[in-house]
């Protein structure tokens, strides 16, 4: 017998019943919290607000709950106040405690599973109280009800004191306060305002009269937000649409209930060329689709067709809208509650319930139907440019057709201006652009030839917000960037297909630089955007200054607000003896040699990269279509507001 023979036979007697672990309680979510909350980083931790807040929106949902009051407490815990029903407070029977601390305290134990609690339930697994529970060095619920306030307490999960009543009242309703528990969440117990307010901004579109504030108490952040929108989604759609050209003004709004199942769509055409659907269920966002943007599509591309053939705007000769067409400048809001949602996909964001495709194509055809007859003027305008949208289309076509025979749009002949890496491992490889030919160069020479790509583009690119696709696939750094990475465009793009898990940014630390890097967001967001939400997108951080001392760089100072505090420092610190140090500013990475931009900028070992996410799909078209569409007055106001923060490069 072998030596490693007798090994596995010691360690299989050694593995009997007292291996196996069993963690009772809310053990197992302090254990492993990734598997409740997704992570423990800042996401995870803004996640837990999620989980009350929820409960609280399921009472709107009920009908019971008008107002929900969210604080960043002083410590920076956190209090969620809502004029719902209050939990239960009577025994449970399985359990033979309160009701409202089994709440709290198991697993799986909530009014959302059949028993008529609830007849929709953004909240889905009934872990969210217990977790947020299990996960905080301290949480306290108050629950107003029957003329009496109820108080428990819990430390990390568990029970302090028994179910108390400390007092009478005449409202109703949940207070629940609680504190984030710094061993879990190493990262960061620190809450942002934003994050949180646009999320809240979000939940108040989707229930329609629904009254949220979130109020900020920390000291010298002090700040407060009401929302109410009695728009519901039609007010989103006003919102996202706030600094484009509508062709109509109101939104045209639809909803319906069928077999216990609720649709609204509120949706309304621009002047521009992009679409935005955005889709939700039970609250929820579901960035990956489903059955009910299905639904909707299909019922969209039919109507409209339908409508232009009945009234021959659409000739016997001419060919149907395709629904690339019909939703050319659109912006839709879909928002479906239903009793039972079931998700897929790759993050449990795609809505799969199949009977919700016909339910919602049944729901919104009629009444979209409805509303053409009866305003025909608005009617034509849509069909005019679902038109419009079809002949650019075919012009791209043609032009995607042209392009491939004269300069090829496929991999296999890769763009020459680009200096590829020698590695074919994706997931390591990085494509830098860089803005011209002399940035190129030191680029080209200072790389790591293995992982690392260089694809220079020669001044501004098309801005892609005013241009048709037949005008960006003309436009020769266009065509090289999306040949490059080898993911195809539109509705061929193929997130799958790309060459490099690193798409950097790399543009002077300068005005024009800065407008390069965003006519470049620009084009990612718009037509590379599933690159964008892969993570692949960075923006790097090259020096603006280096502070010498004969002729080495002792230091190199990042751009930024504090600049020029950092340099003074700098320089005071290397002002030794008879050493005078010098001050070397970067204009431009052509400046730079090519070690120099190694050492500071491409250097996975010492470089300083930002990675570019949208958090907020909404708020991102927003910006995009304020800062580079045709309108100037919201992008003037964007200037003189933000004025202030910006660094002048004089």
């Amino acid at each position: 017998m072998t030596e490693e023979t007798k090994n596995l036979e010691e360690l299989a007697k050694e593995y009997d019943a007292s291996q196996i672990q069993v963690l009772e309680g809310l053990e197992a979510v302090r254990m492993r919290p990734g598997m409740y909350i997704g992570s423990t980083s800042k996401e995870g931790l803004h996640h837990l607000v999620w989980e009350i807040v929820d409960n609280s929106i399921d009472e709107a949902l009920a009908g019971f709950a008008s107002h929900i009051e969210v604080f960043i407490e002083k410590d920076n815990s956190i209090t969620v106040v809502d004029d719902g029903r209050g939990i239960p407070v009577g025994i449970q029977e399985k359990t033979g405690r309160p009701a409202v601390e089994t709440v709290f305290t198991v697993l799986h134990a909530g009014g959302k599973f059949g028993g008529g609690g609830y007849k929709v339930s953004g909240g889905l697994h009934g872990v969210g109280s217990s977790v947020v529970n299990a996960l905080s060095t301290q949480l306290d619920v108050k629950v107003y009800k029957d003329g009496k306030i109820h108080y428990q307490e819990y430390k990390r999960g568990v029970v302090v004191d028994d179910l108390a009543v400390i007092g009478e009242t005449d409202r109703h309703g949940t207070t629940v306060h609680f504190t984030p528990d710094p061993e879990i969440f190493t990262e960061t117990t620190i809450f942002e305002f934003d994050k949180l307010a646009k999320r809240i901004q979000q939940l108040a579109f989707l229930n329609r009269g629904l009254k949220i504030s979130l109020t900020d108490k920390r000291s010298d952040m002090e700040q407060d937000k009401h929302y109410h929108y009695e728009g519901g989604i039609a007010s989103y759609v006003e919102f996202i649409n706030e600094n484009k050209e509508a062709i109509f003004e109101t939104p045209i709004y639809t909803d319906g209930e069928l077999d216990g199942i609720s649709v609204e769509v509120a949706m309304q055409y621009t002047t521009g060329f992009h679409e935005n659907v955005m889709s939700f269920a039970n609250n929820i966002h579901t960035h990956e689709g489903g059955t009910h943007e299905q639904g909707f599509r299909t019922a969209l591309t039919r109507v409209v067709n339908d409508y232009a053939r009945q009234n021959r705007i659409l000739k016997e000769k001419d060919d149907n809208l395709t629904g690339e067409d019909v939703r050319e400048g659109l912006t839709a809001v879909i928002s479906v509650k239903h009793p039972n949602p079931q998700f897929e996909g790759q993050t449990k964001t795609k809505l799969g319930n199949s009977e919700v495709v016909k339910i919602t194509n049944r729901l919104f055809s009629d009444a979209f139907s409805r509303f053409l007859l009866e305003n025909p003027q608005i009617a034509r305008k849509i069909v005019e440019k679902g038109i419009l949208a079809s002949k650019a289309r075919i012009a791209a076509k043609r032009a995607r057709e042209v392009t491939r025979k004269k300069s090829g749009l496929e991999i296999s002949n890769l763009p020459g201006k680009l200096a590829d890496c020698s590695s074919n491992d994706a997931s390591q490889n990085e494509l830098f652009i860089v803005e011209g030919d002399s940035a190129g160069g030191s680029a080209k020479s200072g790389r790591n030839r293995e992982f690392q790509a260089i694809l220079p583009i020669r001044g501004k690119i098309l801005n892609v917000e005013k241009a048709t696709m037949d005008k960006i696939l003309a436009n020769e750094e266009i065509r090289s960037l999306f040949t490059a990475m080898g993911t195809g465009f539109g509705a061929d793009f193929d997130v799958t297909k790309s060459r490099y898990h690193k798409l950097v940014i790399m543009t002077d630390a300068d005005v024009d630089g800065a407008h390069i890097r965003t006519l470049l967001l620009t084009l990612i967001y718009r037509f590379m955007r599933p690159v964008l939400e892969a993570g692949y997108v960075y923006i790097a951080q090259p020096p603006i200054y280096g502070v010498k001392v004969g002729s080495d760089i002792k230091e190199y100072i990042q751009p930024g607000v504090d600049q020029e505090k950092k340099l003074q420092e700098a320089m005071e610190r290397y002002s030794v003896g008879r050493s005078k140090p010098t001050v070397q500013r970067y204009k431009g990475l052509g400046e730079m040699d090519d070690h120099q931009l190694w050492e500071t900028t491409m250097d996975p070992e010492n470089r300083l990269m930002a990675r570019v996410s949208v958090d907020d799909a909404a708020e991102a078209d927003k910006i995009f279509d304020m800062l580079m569409g045709d309108r100037v007055e919201p992008r003037r106001e964007f200037i003189e507001e933000n004025a202030v923060y910006s660094t002048l490069d004089i």
